[in-house]
């Protein structure tokens, strides 16, 4: 079993006797901790890759450590031209305006064939602030929540410009037989709850997730979903609309306890490993104990990979980065 297997068998919660697992570092944690993981944990593999050109050196160290999935960035869009107007409290007169970057569709399907030969890994495309993210980004949350609430007709104007754009961008790489899931990202939670009603979501964000999920469905591949804080009132819905992977589980904003027994059977989750608490401030056993508490109970009959809750920032001690690594590989 490779690791692509490893990740597609956790997803269909399938208990293989092994947990996969995908540790990310924030660009703070990066800076501060590539060359001394590097040197810890390299390895052939990685190494090669490294030396050769083939893989950066904080793309090594994702190998490196253990992960099985291995993330890759796709074309996509920005907006383009805004201006102080569009940040302003009344809506702009017109939807903004936008434009496509990153690598060619073809780059993109040459490093996915390197990686998947060389490594075995799960491809996953990172598509974050692709919906709700991406509208309050021309906008600013406070005007755009009061957008929501005070001019729907405007809000979703914009959130359905947003999906009509997503969907051709998807339409242009979906289908490249490399890609295994796709990951979508909008923080629609706060700490403590949903930043906006469940109604509103219901009405207004969630018909356009569907239309991505089930053409990324169509396609064959796998659907993931960031979204930060608490939403667990919209998971039963999130699960309706077919999402395979939910990510980052905050164990500070939701029971995932309750989210394991409730939807775990259905659901897999990435992440749950405290990056307020545990890992910042806890010793390295401390990390450790979670992290095994964590995995024992999220992998029972599959659908979990093991993670920190959020990328690992530069407060994190090394100490407790590398034990959050080591205890992951212990189910390897």
């Amino acid at each position: 079993m490779d690791k692509r297997d490893l990740v597609r068998s956790a997803i269909k919660h399938e208990a293989t006797g092994k947990v996969p697992s995908c540790i990310h570092l924030a660009g703070d944690g990066i800076s501060k901790y590539t060359d001394l993981l590097y040197d810890r944990y390299q390895t052939p593999v990685a190494k090669k890759l490294y030396e050769s050109g083939k893989l950066g050196k904080y793309d090594a160290v994702r190998l490196a450590i253990g992960n099985d999935v291995f993330p890759v960035d796709p074309p996509w869009w920005g907006w383009h031209g805004l201006t102080e107007d569009d940040f302003g409290f009344d809506v702009p007169s017109k939807l903004p305006t936008t434009m496509g970057g990153g690598p060619s569709v073809y780059e993109m399907s040459e490093r996915m064939k390197m990686i998947k030969e060389e490594t075995g890994c799960y491809i996953l495309v990172q598509i974050f602030g692709s919906h709700f993210e991406k509208a309050y980004f021309s906008r600013g949350i406070e005007n755009f929540l009061a957008d929501m609430a005070g001019e729907p007709e405007y809000a979703q104007a914009l959130l359905n410009k947003i999906i009509d754009k997503n969907m051709v961008m998807l339409e242009n790489i979906i289908n490249l037989p490399e890609i295994d899931g796709v990951l979508l990202g909008s923080d629609w939670g706060s700490q403590r709850s949903l930043l906006m009603s469940p109604e509103s979501w219901r009405e207004m964000i969630a018909p356009g997730e569907k239309k991505e999920y089930d053409l990324i469905h169509e396609a064959g591949k796998d659907v993931w979903v960031h979204s930060c804080g608490c939403i667990d009132v919209i998971i039963p819905d999130l699960v309706e609309m077919g999402l395979d992977v939910l990510n980052p589980v905050q164990p500070e904003c939701m029971d995932i306890s309750f989210l394991k027994n409730e939807y775990g059977h259905k659901l897999s989750y990435w992440g749950g490993i405290s990056t307020q608490q545990t890992l910042p401030y806890g010793t390295p056993n401390e990390v450790a104990d979670e992290t095994r508490w964590t995995i024992d109970l999220m992998s029972k009959n599959g659908g979990y990979i093991t993670s920190s809750s959020q990328e690992i920032q530069a407060d994190v001690p090394y100490e407790n980065l590398c034990a959050l690594i080591d205890t992951a590989n212990e189910y390897k």
